[in-house]
């Protein structure tokens, strides 16, 4: 009986450490980073986004390199160009300022790009006030 608990005891233990390591270290590559934050404000005629993003994965061979402000429908208003690494900022914020947007438009999306893999990760959809 003692015998066949251990052989028991063994394989539990063995799936668990094996399970561990398998989520740990065959996770995913994280792929674009994402918006978590967006302050807008109205600047007459204009918006000026904040826009915070998070990509852990930033290294100065791969990194977030921009930002949009797009309708609903895809039509991009602004793009911000990200041009290095905020590897030793994270989550880090930019803005966009003079981003023109037509009357008819009451909703935008930002989305993040990341260099290898472009648009895409978690964005964020705003109700302009106007």
């Amino acid at each position: 009986m003692l015998n066949s608990v251990s052989k028991l005891t063994f394989r539990l233990l063995v799936s668990l450490v094996l399970s561990i390591f398998t989520s740990s270290t065959l996770q995913a590559e994280q792929q674009f980073p994402d918006v978590v934050a967006v302050a807008v404000s109205s600047q007459g005629q204009t918006y000026r986004f904040d826009v915070t993003l998070s990509s852990p994965y930033d290294s100065a061979n791969r990194y977030a390199d921009a930002f949009r402000v797009m309708s609903l429908e895809g039509e991009v208003f602004g793009v911000r160009q990200l041009l290095h690494d905020h590897a030793n900022e994270q989550p880090f914020t930019r803005s966009l300022s003079n981003v023109l947007i037509p009357q008819s438009i009451t909703t935008v999306v930002i989305q993040g790009r990341d260099q290898k893999y472009g648009w895409g990760g978690s964005s964020k959809t705003l109700i302009l006030t106007k």
